[in-house]
């Protein structure tokens, strides 16, 4: 491929619809949740150019309504994915000849469809299989994937733009491979947008790849791959299959032609794979790229001079939208001491009035949690602390399965800045506080410091700026994205490029150049106008000397 500078606008952040009473798309919303619950799906795998559909279907059905099916999905094995190697390696050549043009245009193509004719489809996907409220619905499968899908041809074309120098006489250049092989792209359930860009940025930058999305996020994943469809995606380039980590990572991790993987999900896993491909370095016809974000016990801490106000809508927008499902939402909090009455009051006073249900009710902020496995495993934690002399029960703390995955909004006050619930990532909404001395302020800077394994977000809220300036310098590497006196959730596209280092993931910043530099091997090529004919026409010797003789 030749160096092709291609000019694509300068994108800007898709506006996010607010669904007031009567507006047309809360009338085309809700119809299509209706047309959705009311018409069960068979959704297949989609590998090379095949609908796969097998005599394995799984049910899915809504967290919040777990007696409702949604539709069936078709479970896999190997051979499936070793079909959807063969489809992405078989795809490589046409798709690496097509031009950095047509392959923008393509998901430029396709952030169009979601903004338009498919945006209600998959903003209602996402609320009925993933259980969001319309707002974090619409700013994530809709707004959030969008903002991926226009800004990252952007970044393409300025990587491509990155040139070195060409001295008189010769021309440099730097050629934007795609890696040797297929990419493997594993998503989770909570983001729809980063499942698409998963798959999306890899595929940008000339790569095959195949895709294995969240088994309680296949319900808008099928989604995601037919609007990749009708915007001309050539067969083959993105395969999406549905089996187990186990049975794709089985044939992936042992296949010579991997080439690279790009996961978000849990930290344990994310090592695993790290060690199986250690292990299997060998095999591999080149150093596979490893990009992943994974797990996050994220922070906040207060100053003295702190907003009470401000903390407590932080702690309870970040800590419970979606169900603190998100992995930058903050589940420790470090208040001091003479701003705590007012926190705790605030916190008392508004979270008994978030609303909790079925998100087809646009007035529910807090809806079910992912599954019953998840269910089990934050409710565990609750059960700890209502058991422990450690730990107080501020607010919240129930939860029912009978109909839904439903847990309470839960604030936990601890005495132990070491416990399991101030370290450990729970993934749910649950919050736990404690509270410092006001005057050691530096020391828990410190304790925030060193309290987790992980390093994804944190926020800082002060009106003092040396306070600031203080976390700033003693978190520098506590965070990927750092907040001041905001929640540490929301990352924006092209605003907070995300992702977190430590044992939260690679930092390779979704939603910037620097994650599509990490899907291409460049080659340097150099070439001279008059090649040398005499090999000491370059060397400034007035007497050449003689080679000696060994004799």
């Amino acid at each position: 491929m030749k160096n092709t500078f291609l000019e694509i606008p300068i994108p800007v952040n898709e506006p996010v619809k607010e669904y007031k009473p009567g507006s047309s798309e809360k009338k085309e919303l809700k119809k299509e949740l209706s047309n959705l619950k009311n018409n069960e799906v068979d959704i297949p795998m989609y590998i090379g150019n095949r609908e796969v559909r097998t005599e394995n279907k799984i049910r899915i059905s809504p967290p919040h309504d777990h007696s409702h099916t949604l539709g069936y999905y078709n479970q896999g094995d190997k051979s499936h994915v070793e079909m959807a190697i063969e489809a992405a390696m078989n795809a490589k050549e046409k798709w690496n000849d097509i031009g950095p043009v047509k392959r923008a245009n393509i998901f430029l193509k396709a952030a169009e469809l979601i903004a338009g004719p498919y945006r209600a489809k998959i903003n209602a996907a996402t609320m009925l299989g993933q259980s969001k409220n319309i707002f974090q619905a619409e700013i994530d499968a809709a707004c959030e994937l969008i903002d991926f899908l226009r800004f990252n041809p952007h970044y393409m074309s300025n990587i491509y733009k990155e040139q070195p120098l060409s001295p008189e006489g010769m021309k440099n250049s730097l050629q934007y491979r795609p890696l040797e092989g297929f990419v493997f792209a594993l998503s989770p359930f909570n983001f729809t947008s980063i499942a698409g860009n998963l798959c999306s940025s890899v595929a940008l930058m000339r790569n095959t790849v195949l895709w294995k999305a969240s088994r309680t996020q296949i319900y808008s994943a099928d989604v995601i791959m037919k609007v990749f469809k009708e915007a001309g995606l050539p067969d083959g380039v993105i395969n999406l299959v549905h089996t187990s980590g186990r049975t794709a990572g089985e044939v992936i991790f042992k296949h010579p032609d991997f080439g690279g993987i790009h996961f978000t999900g849990s930290t344990a896993v994310f090592q695993h794979f790290w060690r199986e491909i250690g292990d299997n370095i060998s095999i591999y016809k080149s150093y596979p790229r490893i990009v992943g974000e994974t797990g996050g016990k994220d922070f906040i801490i207060a100053h003295k001079s702190a907003d009470p106000l401000a903390v407590s809508t932080a702690i309870i927008r970040g800590g419970f939208e979606f169900q603190g499902q998100k992995c930058s939402a903050p589940s420790r909090v470090y208040i001091p001491d003479n701003l705590w009455s007012k926190i705790k009051q605030n916190l008392i006073d508004e979270i008994p009035t978030i609303k909790m249900g079925n998100p087809e009710d646009f007035t529910n902020f807090i809806n079910a949690v992912i599954d019953e496995k998840a269910f089990y495993n934050i409710t565990s934690y609750i059960d700890f602390a209502k058991n422990s002399d450690k730990h107080e029960l501020l607010i919240g703390g129930k939860y029912d399965k009978s109909k839904g995955y439903f847990i309470e909004p839960t604030i936990i006050v601890s005495s132990d800045p070491k416990s399991k619930l101030m370290c450990e990532e729970i993934f749910g909404p649950i919050v736990t506080i404690y509270i410092y001395d006001a005057e050691k302020y530096e020391e828990t800077i410190d304790l925030v410091n060193e309290t987790s394994p992980y390093a994804l977000t944190g926020a800082v809220f002060s009106n003092n700026k040396e306070a600031i300036d203080l976390a700033s310098k003693k978190l520098e590497n506590a965070a990927g994205n750092f907040y001041i006196n905001d929640k540490p959730t929301g990352a924006v596209v092209g605003q907070q490029p995300f992702g977190g280092s430590r044992a939260s993931g690679t930092n390779d910043k979704a939603g910037s150049y620097l994650n599509l530099v990490r899907w291409v091997s460049p080659r340097t090529t150099k070439e001279v106008f008059e090649s040398p004919t005499d090999y000491l026409s370059l060397i400034h010797i007035s007497e050449p000397t003689r080679l000696l003789s060994s004799a």
